[in-house]
């Protein structure tokens, strides 16, 4: 009987998505006096009069998507799980192979739906008469690459007097990659109200990162946001976004002029701001896009900056 060993390397792309975030530990005291530890705030009967205590960690952020095996036979399937309340699409191709092969053939592609799992590939060994060993890799891509997006009017983001764009369309401080092309940087207080511009599903909420700095390596990406998804299947980015300052949850349908979030300061930036886009899957390829938008005077002008 032939072997068939396995050594699994998932290999996940965020997508412009922070590489690292400021986590909480709680620490409270229960009415035996014993201390506890968790990852969540802990019910209030739980906790004696001492109360709870937050601690700051650094954390890992969590994973869009992951990838797991599942032994069927003397084969195994290579499954992607999606993390997300939106569809995502995976990659999965072999960091090594010896004696094995996919079906299908890898490189394969395809969309994980909402909260779903897919089996991308069947990996079986080609002599059956030897050992099969493998790694693979998956790249991962928030939303559909079947979206159509739609020429909507999206409605301004904050609500606020005295706002303006600090950078606009195609500005040179950090809207110059297929990500960023078409944002808008909004100037903002911390704590200003942020409204949805477009009616849609939320999609992801990150909000445990803390830190902002004009060091690019250490700091790009590293926002707190929220994604919304579009019912064409565009997806708006709310990024900058204040510690604890999200008012809607993953999976939460929201409409435009709903509040949010609370506008902050966190990431790659150089003070406090919203950071707004509405990007769309180009087959594993993130842009965003051009798209108009209505202020209380009327259409803005969202070039240069």
């Amino acid at each position: 009987m032939s072997t068939f060993g396995r050594t699994l390397l998932a290999t996940l792309l965020l997508a412009a998505l922070p590489l690292a975030y400021a986590g909480k530990v709680y620490r409270w005291v229960d009415s035996r006096g014993v201390v506890h530890y968790g990852d969540h705030r802990p019910d209030p009967k739980a906790a004696s009069p001492s109360g709870v205590r937050v601690i700051p960690v650094v954390a890992e952020p969590s994973a869009i998507a992951s990838l797991r095996t599942q032994q069927v036979g003397r084969a195994f399937q290579a499954i992607a799980d999606n993390r997300l309340a939106g569809p995502v699409e995976v990659r999965l191709d072999f960091a090594r192979a010896d004696n094995v092969r996919g079906d299908p053939d890898l490189p394969a592609r395809t969309v994980v739906p909402a909260y779903g799992h897919t089996v991308v590939s069947l990996l079986d060994t080609v002599d059956s008469n030897a050992p099969g060993d493998f790694e693979l890799r998956m790249d991962v891509v928030p939303g559909d690459p079947k979206a159509r997006p739609q020429d909507v009017e999206y409605l301004l983001p904050l609500r606020m007097a005295g706002w303006h764009i600090d950078q606009g369309f195609g500005g040179s401080f950090s809207h110059d990659d297929e990500q960023n092309r078409y944002a808008l940087d909004l100037a903002a207080p911390i704590g200003t109200p942020v409204l949805a511009a477009r009616d849609g599903v939320v999609m992801e909420v990150e909000s445990d990162f803390s830190k902002a700095g004009l060091d690019r390596e250490r700091y790009a990406g590293r926002a707190n946001l929220i994604r919304i998804l579009h019912d064409d299947g565009t997806m708006a980015i709310y990024a900058h976004l204040k510690l604890d300052g999200m008012l809607v949850r993953a999976g939460q349908r929201v409409r435009a002029g709903q509040q949010i979030a609370l506008s902050g300061n966190t990431g790659f930036t150089t003070g406090p701001h919203l950071h707004f886009a509405v990007q769309v899957n180009r087959g594993m390829r993130l842009e965003s896009i051009r798209f108009r938008m209505r202020g209380p005077q009327g259409p803005l002008n969202l070039s240069g900056g």
